[in-house]
């Protein structure tokens, strides 16, 4: 019995195997965990590396206008130079405490300049002192050694910026160039164990509970400065769990991979601070611009601090929109830099009594000038990628004057306007380009009355007929001829029948309708006479005037139809510019530019855009045209335009006009600008105006408020300057018979003489012998003087 029991006893009691089946599938899971967070962290290494060490940001090219030039004799009213001291966002501070600032007394204004790195040279600061007369600028004088300043530029005007896709825009910094009390303002409110934490604080984020649990409110962030530097950098705003979990992870990466002063300049960089219209505001160097008009380094505190007070929250604490919120965290950053020790009370109290001084918002959009900036891209694209411009934070400086653009921009405005309360007259578009007469740089340019960013770009696409504005290359053509053509030439403007290749007779018209029999050539160009132009045209060739087309800078192939000598060819208002460009240039070509250099980040020129200049047409044959261009100003279809300008201006210019007054051109210059202006609609409807009642009262409204300068021609070694009787074309002399001065090519003036001419020579001539016979009766031996006898 008993070894029975012990026989079931040590059946019951045999030890059962153990089972590590649980023990073993946890080491499983445990390993294929370990080596997905290890394979994760090195992810997120490699994309912290990656993005960190490479190209960080996108940085979007900068658009300069062109820099203002100061130099005693300049004729600028203190009143324009305060606006453009307005527009480049100069502080009134009597005591001069920063660059960018200035104060005015009587008819001096004192400036202080900002440092500014041209593309050919790097120009200091300076205190400066400008001198005011009636006339402009009498003096310049440095403050610093009171010693008189021959020229200086002020900083140009930023007009624009080309974006990438991600509309961000930001001004790179180092960190040594960041004010103490910024790196101490983001010390005290953002992160106060900055540099003794491992990009995660435990500490910190108990504060931070803590101080909102006192305050009742959301005061103070758990983040640090580097969890704040990666959720901007890498990571969306999403608010899950997961997000922050990955942004812990790659803020201790981070932290590992590089040093605390690296992080924290990419973090002055990075961090969000506002919104621009569509463009976004990052980094606290484009900040300082943004909100205070001054680079960083030359804020004050308290303006600072009310950069630092934006880090919180941009929107929230947005000083435009909220002054008082915005005020009060300002201050609350104050405070916390008094409470660990890195200002005084005092100095935290002085800056807290003092107001936001927030500038208006600042235009700093890629649309401001949109039509001249469409010009500048285009002649980039030339030479450089898009991604370049939009990534590599080139610097691009233009020839606009902002001045004249806005004066522009006001001009059109008004004029179309009053343009349109004339019966009929209604939905006018416009493309007004102004070049500097002597180099072809574009000074001004709108593409539109509105000038709106994306829209049809007229100044540059708008291709329309141009009429009259055709006539000066076919004259000019023919007074390459000499021997056939001069300027008083006589051509019959009576009706001619042109035989068309298809059979159909083409039969121009004058635009009044009527013959006016035989006219001089300069006649018919300053009355615009369609038929004697059209004879003219056909005898020297249309190939021909089509030829001089290209010299001029027509590039766009031409139809050799003979209405092309009355403007059926249609080119675009800048291909007309480019045109009429060299006739203000005596005949030489300057291609129209718009941009003056290029310059990388490192301040390197990468591309210069030169003055260029080659002869195109004969200067002499544009002589004689550029003076019946003046006739045209005084005598004929532009003389409404000296009811804004001296009689002694020397105007040059001609109107056109097309079939059924749908386009109103008008193409001049001064000695200063040349400028063309068309107006039209858009669905090609007659606009009831021709040249000379629409394009020309704006061209001479804008000339009239931007030019200094009169025409002055001057005659090439071959070109004789004869009086001449304008009824017969004969020889006459001054102040006879109503003569008048004209040009002619060397041997093809006129050699016979008017009756009035005539006498008057006969006169000099009878004069001259008499003269001659006497001296001659005086002189010879033997009749009234004894000749001495050789001894």
């Amino acid at each position: 019995m008993a070894e029975i029991r012990n026989r079931r006893n040590s059946r019951y009691n045999k030890k059962k195997p153990t089972n590590h089946w649980f023990r073993n599938l946890f080491l499983i899971f445990s390993a294929v965990g370990l080596f997905m967070f290890a394979s994760y962290m090195g992810y997120l290494d490699y994309n912290v590396r990656n993005q960190f060490e490479g190209k960080r940001w996108a940085i979007p090219a900068r658009v300069y206008a062109n820099p203002v030039e100061l130099y005693a004799g300049r004729a600028l009213s203190p009143a324009k130079f305060e606006a453009l001291l307005n527009i480049l966002h100069y502080r009134l501070d009597a005591g001069l405490s920063s660059e960018g600032s200035y104060f005015k007394k009587g008819s001096e204004i004192t400036v202080k300049t900002r440092a500014f790195a041209f593309w050919d040279q790097h120009q200091p600061s300076m205190s400066m002192q400008l001198s005011f007369i009636e006339s402009g600028i009498e003096k310049i004088t440095d403050l610093t050694n009171t010693q008189d300043v021959a020229i200086i530029r002020m900083d140009p005007v930023q007009i624009g910026s080309f974006y990438p896709t991600i509309k961000e825009d930001r001004v790179l910094i180092k960190l040594e160039e960041a004010p103490d009390t910024l790196v101490k303002g983001l010390l005290a409110s953002e992160d106060r164990d900055f540099y003794q934490h491992f990009g995660v604080s435990l500490k910190g984020i108990a504060r931070a509970m803590w101080t909102n649990v006192r305050a009742g409110g959301m005061v103070q962030g758990g983040s640090t400065i580097t969890q704040q530097l990666v959720k901007n950098f890498y990571l969306t705003n999403e608010r899950r769990l997961s997000r922050k979990v990955k942004e812990a992870l790659m803020a201790l990466i981070l932290e590992y991979r590089y040093t605390k002063n690296e992080i924290l300049e990419a973090y002055l960089n990075e961090i969000y601070l506002g919104q621009n219209g569509s463009s976004a505001v990052h980094g606290f160097g484009l900040a300082s611009e943004f909100y205070f008009g001054s680079t960083l380094k030359d804020l004050p505190m308290e303006q600072v601090a009310s950069l630092v007070a934006l880090v919180r929250g941009p929107s929230e604490y947005d000083p435009r929109r909220f002054p008082e919120r915005a005020l009060q965290r300002r201050n609350l950053v104050l405070n916390e830099m008094a409470t660990e020790g890195y200002i005084t009370t005092n100095e935290a109290n002085e800056a807290i009594a003092k107001p936001l001084n927030i500038i208006p918002r600042m235009q700093r959009s890629s649309n401001r000038y949109p039509g001249f900036l469409d010009l500048v891209k285009r002649q980039l694209k030339q030479d450089y990628r898009e991604e370049d411009l939009t990534s590599q934070g080139l610097r691009i400086f233009t020839t606009l004057d902002t001045q004249i653009q806005d004066v522009l921009e006001k001009t059109v405005a008004n004029k179309l306007t009053q343009l349109e309360k004339t019966p009929r007259v209604n939905n006018l578009e416009t493309a007004v380009i102004v070049t500097r007469r002597d180099s072809g740089e574009v000074t001004a340019l709108t593409s539109g009355r509105e000038n709106l960013a994306g829209g049809f770009n007229r100044a540059l696409d708008a291709v329309r007929p141009i009429g009259s504005l055709i006539k000066p290359a076919i004259y000019l053509t023919a007074l390459e001829y000499p021997e056939k053509y001069t300027i008083t030439t006589r051509v019959s403007d009576s009706t001619i029948v042109v035989k068309g290749q298809n059979g159909t007779d083409w039969i121009p018209k004058n635009y009044d309708h009527r013959e006016h029999g035989s006219v001089a050539l300069h006649t018919a160009l300053a009355k615009s006479y369609n038929l004697a132009t059209v004879r003219v045209g056909m005898d020297i060739g249309v190939a021909k005037v089509a030829n001089t087309l290209k010299n001029m800078g027509v590039t766009r192939p031409l139809d050799l139809f003979p209405s092309l000598l009355l403007g059926a060819a249609s080119l675009t208002p800048i291909e007309v510019t480019q045109m009429y460009q060299t006739l203000a240039g005596d005949g030489f070509s300057t291609p129209i530019k718009s941009i003056r250099a290029v310059v990388d980040t490192d301040g390197k020129q990468l591309q210069s855009y030169p003055f260029t200049v080659k002869q195109a047409v004969d200067p002499a044959a544009t002589y004689i045209i550029n003076t019946m261009l003046q006739e045209v100003m005084h005598e004929g279809t532009g003389r409404s335009a000296y009811s804004s300008f001296p009689e002694n201006y020397g105007l040059a210019g001609k109107t056109g006009t097309t079939n059924d007054a749908k386009d109103s051109w008008f193409a001049g210059y001064t000695g200063d600008y040349l400028s063309v202006v068309w107006i039209g609609r858009d669905d090609n409807k007659s606009i009831g105006l021709t040249g000379s009642t629409g394009a020309l009262p704006i061209w001479t409204s804008l000339m009239q408020q931007i030019s200094t300068q009169p025409v002055n021609l001057f005659p090439p070694d071959n070109v004789n300057l004869v009086w001449v009787e304008p009824g017969s074309g004969l020889l006459t002399r001054k102040g006879c018979g109503g003569g008048k001065e004209y040009p002619y090519i060397s041997g093809s003036e006129p050699t016979a003489y008017s009756n009035c001419g005539q006498e008057t020579l006969d006169q000099d001539k009878s004069w001259f012998e008499d003269f001659f016979d006497s001296d001659t009766q005086q002189t010879e031996p033997g009749q009234n003087e004894s000749v001495p006898q050789p001894q």
